[in-house]
């Protein structure tokens, strides 16, 4: 599954990963994840992410 970074603070999401303490089950691609997403780290919407490579 692809990661995605965020590009104001580099967090990455990994969907192997999810994110347990915001609710965010393993296995959830970043394409399904709410449209109100926000960054963990710092708090910047889901369109600041960018795909990781």
């Amino acid at each position: 599954m692809e990661k995605f970074k965020c590009t104001i603070c580099g967090y990455i999401y990994d969907p192997e990963e999810g994110e347990p303490l915001e609710g965010i089950a393993r296995g959830i691609p970043f394409k399904d994840l709410p449209a109100d997403y926000i960054c963990p780290v710092c708090g910047a919407g889901k369109d600041e992410f960018v795909l990781y490579k």
